[in-house]
């Protein structure tokens, strides 16, 4: 419970303010807010498992202080930053309005925000699709990869690592496709938003893994170093782009239950703060070690968003679904994980 603890009182502290708000925004409307933002963080924690597992495996390779960082400073990013700037952000760039404007729009006029919302919807949700697919491609298309959770379909997909550049071109497909499918006006926005995807995971990836190779102690960084010569700063960022990547498909699709950004940003965060937690305790009890098939869980299940992420720009898609077949993923990888593990305890 030790990993949770701040978790618990984090959410405390959301519904306070939750109710706070509600209250002089809403009034007489205080527990059916607080209701929404429980419903948001159950959800946001239901589509976030994948989003745990990557994580862990980037963290256990920083050490306890940037791992503390990770929840402390990592977490004010992926609240205020994620969760309620970017979007407002997306919304100044694509309906022209002034930063200080949209962000007025957004808490004292949920509709009018929503519809912009709306409007920038398919080439923010494209963006995250388009880096997410990368980064599924770029872990199942490796030659050099011999561990395998569905054999006959990874290890042919390993094969496919020896075409150079294959995740870029496959992903660049992707986007082309999809555009022919959103609307006229949007099209040229997804391609270009698809595009700067592809660069923004390329651009973290190369240099996180060009730090690590370099990094002084062969496998990880000199503690508290914060400069962009260590590894763990922009493994740090990384894990940030993949959280608002994973972030985008909870905040759009929250609109569905609330207009009130405040509400939304309350209910995702505590969702957000949980994933952290329970990425920590992946770390210390290693595992990911003991149940070797989770990674290959969780880039299946990130596979599976990034494909409905690309739907839901032309297509609405339920959350519920979303979150169904990441869930299934990791389960079943647990559970090959296990049985393995017998066999291989039977046979020893």
């Amino acid at each position: 419970m030790k990993h949770f603890r701040g978790s618990f009182i984090f959410t405390i502290v959301c519904l306070i303010l939750a109710y706070l708000w509600s209250h002089k925004m809403h009034a007489g409307s205080e527990l059916a807010s607080l209701f929404i933002v429980l419903v948001l963080s159950i959800l946001e924690i239901s589509l976030s498992f994948d989003n745990a597992v990557i994580n862990a495996t980037k963290l256990e390779k920083m050490t306890p202080v940037w791992q503390h960082r990770f929840l402390t400073w990592g977490i004010f990013i992926a609240v205020f930053g994620m969760r309620f700037l970017f979007p407002v952000l997306i919304v100044a760039i694509f309906s022209g309005l002034n930063l200080m404007n949209v962000i007025d729009i957004a808490l004292h006029d949920s509709n009018q925000y929503a519809h912009y919302l709306h409007i920038a919807h398919p080439p923010i949700i494209t963006f995250g699709g388009a880096f997410l697919i990368m980064l599924f491609f770029t872990y199942f298309f490796n030659h050099k990869k011999e561990l395998h959770w569905i054999k006959p379909i990874e290890s042919k997909m390993s094969l496919l690592g020896h075409f150079r550049s294959i995740e870029v071109i496959l992903t660049l497909i992707i986007i082309y496709v999809t555009q022919h499918f959103v609307t006229a006006s949007s099209r040229h926005e997804v391609m270009i938003a698809g595009i700067w995807g592809i660069v923004t995971y390329l651009f973290v990836n190369d240099l996180s893994e060009l730090l690590e190779h370099h990094a002084p102690n062969g496998n990880g960084c000199s503690t508290g170093c914060f400069n962009l010569k260590n590894s763990c700063l922009i493994n740090f960022i990384y894990l940030e782009i993949i959280d608002a990547s994973f972030s985008l498909d909870g905040v759009l699709g929250a609109f569905a239950l609330s207009k009130d950004i405040l509400i939304i940003t309350l209910g995702l965060s505590i969702g957000a703060m949980f994933v952290r937690s329970l990425t920590l305790l992946l770390v210390e009890k290693k595992t990911l070690h003991e149940y070797k098939y989770l990674e290959h869980g969780a880039h299946w299940a990130i596979g599976a968003l990034a494909v409905i992420m690309f739907i839901s720009s032309f297509k609405e898609v339920s959350e519920v679904i979303t979150g169904l077949i990441g869930l299934v993923f990791i389960l079943l990888a647990f559970f090959s994980s296990v049985i393995s593990n017998k066999k291989e305890a039977k046979e020893e």
